[in-house]
Parts: C-alpha cells; sequence; structure tokens
C-alpha cells in the first residue's frame, strides 16, 4: 500500500474509531446482551451438565460467544468500530483487572503459612475474621490467595468443609474489601473518579462491621453443629497433636512487594500528570501504564526472588489465574452493549430497570440503589456495574460525597457486598473455587452456590436494608 492510500485510508477510519467506545444504547436491542448471557450460562450450566467438556474447553466456549459478539457486531456497526470495542476493553478495563490479579495472586502465593492446624470452629472463624480485615489492606484476591491454602490444609480431614470455603468467599473475597478503595475494584474505580481513601473508610465502616460480625457469627454456630455431629458420627480424624509443627511464615520478602502493589495502585490514583496516549477507541494514561507494568514487574520479581518448595507448598499453579482471565476477557467484550443500555437510562431497553432507582420527583431511591447495584453485580463485573450507577446519580465526585452521600454509600454496599453472590460476581470468588477443587473440595455448582448466598447472604441484605436506609 501506498504512503499516500495509507494516509487517506488512516484519515477515513481514524473518526468512525474515534466513537467506537461509545455505544449509543438507546438504538441497540437486548438481542446484543444474548452472547454475554451465554457466557454466563455456560459458566452456570457445562459445570454441572458437562464438567469434563468444560474443564477442557472453557476458554473455546467463551470465545465463540465472543465470536458470536463480534461478528455481527463488525458487520453492523464495521470492522472500525468492533476493533475499537475490543481496544477498550482490553486497554481500559482488562488488562488493569488482570494485571492487579496477576500481581496479587503471584505475590501473595510466595507466602507460605506452614505448620500445624486444625480445622476446629474458633481456628476457622479466626482464619475468617483475619482475612476479612486483611481484605482492605492487600486486595480481596491478595488476602484470599494468602489463606485459602492453610485453610484448606487445616480441614482436610473434616467431612464437612463446603461451607468454610463458600464463608470464606463470602468474607475475605468480598464483604472485607469494603474498606478501602484497595479493597475491592469497584471501589478503586471510584477512587479513580475522585472519591477519597477516608470518605470510603469512614462511611463503609459501619455496613462491613456490621455485615462480617453477622456472618462470622452464623458461620461459627455452624461450624460447631457440624463438627460436633461428625465427632458423633466418628467420621472425625483423630488428632495427633505430638506430631504438631509451630506455625512458620515462608516466603516473607513478598511482603515488601505486597507493599509495591499497593503503592502502584495508590499512585496511579493520586498522581495525574496529565499525559495522555491517544488510541483507536481508548485512551491510555501515563500514570495507569505505569501501574500495570509496576504491577506486572512486580510479580515476575516474586517469581525470581521465592524459593520453589514455598510455591511448592502452596501447590501453586497457574490454573486459577488462567480460568479467570480466559473467561473474564469474554465477559469484559460481551458485556459492552449491556453497560451502554444501562447507560443510555430511560431511553434504553432497560429504561424499567433504571427507572426503579429514582421516585415521582426524580430524587434517588437509596434503598433501590442498594438493591438494583447489587442484584446487576451478582451477574455482570461489580466494577462496571458501580460506574453505571455512580453516574446514573450524578457523575461528579464531589456531590456523590456530599449531598448525595447515602446514594454512593448505597451504591458502594451493593457492588461490594453482592458481588458475592454468585462465583462471577467478583474475580476472587472464581479463583478461591478452583484452587478448592483443586484440593479435592466438593464445591457446588453455579445455582448451587446461589442457593447459599440466598439463604445466608439476602437476610442479611434485608437487615442492612432497614439499618442503613
Amino acid at each position: 500500500m501506498s504512503k499516500k492510500l495509507f494516509a487517506a485510508t488512516a484519515l477515513l477510519v481514524a473518526p468512525v474509531v474515534a466513537r467506537a467506545a461509545d455505544l449509543d444504547g438507546a438504538a441497540l436491542g437486548l438481542v446484543w446482551a444474548v452472547p454475554f448471557a451465554g457466557i454466563l450460562l455456560s459458566i452456570a450450566l457445562f459445570p454441572m451438565l458437562a464438567p469434563g467438556v468444560w474443564h477442557h474447553h472453557f476458554g473455546k466456549i467463551t470465545a465463540a460467544w465472543t465470536a458470536l459478539f463480534l461478528a455481527p457486531f463488525a458487520v453492523a456497526f464495521g470492522l472500525g468500530h468492533a476493533g475499537a470495542l475490543v481496544l477498550h476493553a482490553l486497554v481500559t478495563e482488562y488488562i488493569p483487572f488482570i494485571a492487579l490479579l496477576f500481581a496479587l495472586y503471584t505475590v501473595s502465593g510466595g507466602i507460605l503459612v506452614w505448620g500445624s492446624l486444625h480445622g476446629s470452629p474458633k481456628l476457622n472463624t479466626g482464619i475468617l475474621a483475619i482475612g476479612t480485615l486483611l481484605a482492605s489492606i492487600m486486595g480481596t484476591t491478595g488476602a484470599a490467595m494468602l489463606l485459602i491454602r492453610p485453610l484448606l490444609r487445616a480441614n482436610e480431614g473434616r467431612k464437612h468443609n463446603v461451607h468454610v470455603v463458600v464463608f470464606f468467599i463470602f468474607l475475605v473475597a468480598n464483604v472485607g474489601g469494603g474498606l478501602t478503595p484497595l479493597g475491592d475494584p469497584p471501589l478503586f474505580l471510584g477512587f479513580l473518579k475522585g472519591v477519597t481513601f477516608g470518605w470510603t473508610f469512614v462511611h463503609m465502616l459501619a455496613p462491613v462491621a456490621t455485615l462480617a460480625a453477622i456472618l462470622l457469627t452464623v458461620f461459627y454456630f455452624l461450624d460447631r453443629h457440624l463438627f460436633a455431629k461428625e465427632a458423633r458420627e466418628g467420621t472425625l480424624k483423630p488428632v495427633d497433636r505430638s506430631k504438631d509443627r509451630p506455625l512458620k511464615l515462608h516466603g516473607k520478602r513478598n511482603f515488601w512487594l505486597l507493599a509495591g502493589v499497593v503503592g502502584a495502585v495508590l499512585l496511579s490514583g493520586l498522581w495525574k500528570p496529565g499525559i495522555v496516549f491517544e488510541l483507536p477507541g481508548a485512551h491510555l494514561e501515563l500514570q495507569n501504564l505505569l501501574r500495570d507494568l509496576a504491577l506486572i514487574a512486580l510479580a515476575f520479581v516474586s517469581l525470581w526472588i521465592t524459593p520453589k518448595p514455598v510455591r511448592a507448598g502452596n501447590e501453586f499453579n497457574w490454573l486459577p489465574i488462567l480460568e479467570v482471565g480466559k473467561l473474564f476477557a469474554g465477559i469484559f467484550i460481551t458485556i459492552a452493549p449491556v453497560i451502554a443500555i444501562l447507560r443510555a437510562g430511560d431511553h434504553g431497553a432497560l429504561a424499567a430497570l433504571v427507572r426503579a432507582v429514582s421516585g415521582p420527583e426524580s430524587e434517588p431511591l437509596e434503598i433501590m440503589y442498594f438493591w438494583m447495584t447489587g442484584i446487576l453485580s451478582s451477574f455482570l463485573d461489580n466494577a462496571p456495574t458501580y460506574l453505571v450507577f455512580f453516574n446514573l446519580a450524578s457523575g461528579d465526585a464531589a456531590t456523590m460525597m456530599g449531598p448525595l452521600a447515602d446514594t454512593l454509600l448505597a451504591i458502594s454496599m451493593g457492588a461490594v457486598f453482592m458481588g458475592a453472590m454468585t462465583y462471577i460476581g467478583n474475580a476472587p470468588n472464581f479463583m478461591v473455587k478452583a484452587i478448592a477443587e483443586h484440593r479435592h473440595v466438593k464445591m457446588p455448582g453455579f445455582f448451587g452456590y446461589m442457593l447459599w448466598s440466598g439463604a445466608v447472604l439476602l437476610p442479611c441484605f434485608l437487615v442492612l436494608s432497614v439499618l442503613f436506609f
């Protein structure tokens, strides 16, 4: 191709590409949400109906649904729009998302808690409580990856251990991340939008403490009941404490790398040099680029400095992060029209859903923001769902922290807490499930897990609705 022809082509394509990421949700029908729904149904049904097929081909199934969306989209809107939509999803959402998960998964996988742990109700409740506190400091992913393996080892002799992992997902992989922007991706997005670190901590402290206290209490009495039942039935393996070894922490240098991860994330929210790289359909800011590069570098440093026996003791492998990476690549691409329809508000195909969060005078209804943000966060990724309702309410951080503080609290609570309702509500949920299954814990399927979350969490959310709205 000649230089002149290339230049002419670029001039023609550029305006189309520049607008590609800005989908007009008002012009989209719900048929564009079918591939996204297909991925969710595949995650729900394949492990139950055809587990062997799903285990070996989940990446191909996800890719097929993604192609089923992109091919018609390219025909309807042009290759430029389709390419820019993919680039926007990857650059502004998926790569930052997976880079942070990759760093936290790799670094925390280099920290080994080793010694004799016996899964009693008091010990299990204590580990869940510690993980809940750590989640807001090192992120739900970091805390979950640090503690899930010791917890599984402690309970491998128990007949009933599924509930331990389920409550671990509730508390460590979700609720515990609600105190700071470092804890959970939705709050981090709010931080990048201008919501201060202090506002999040002060306003989320009471809801997080309340929900965590309820769940820890329920777990303790449930675990005590099952522990006693196992003892009566004789299925509880006898413990030979003469062979107990003291607890030791290996790979402690990785804590410095975790501090580096926290620093990189904070820096990207506080440092605004104003340097932006324009890509087709996406704006890449310098601080975000450096953050993602730093996160990846820290992960590789962890791989370099951590002795192999430490990772072997953790039974560290790449399967959980690969599963999350493949599934969420498809989710982030196919979710685009769903988010666009929601952003269209009264003019979109989901107008009834949007109108449900406003009163007769268009005033925000906090309890509805809580439940609608939460319900959608259960099935969509909770980070973009948070942004949708943040922008729907106002979009201005100062207004949201001031006159609309109760609305921002409702959105934050819904996104963080109800991400625990399904395996796909928050990325660490799937990672914990994959690690538990690798350790031969018979985790419930998609709908089985929802029976747990519905029975335990929904009554808690009703209590929160009464207390805070």
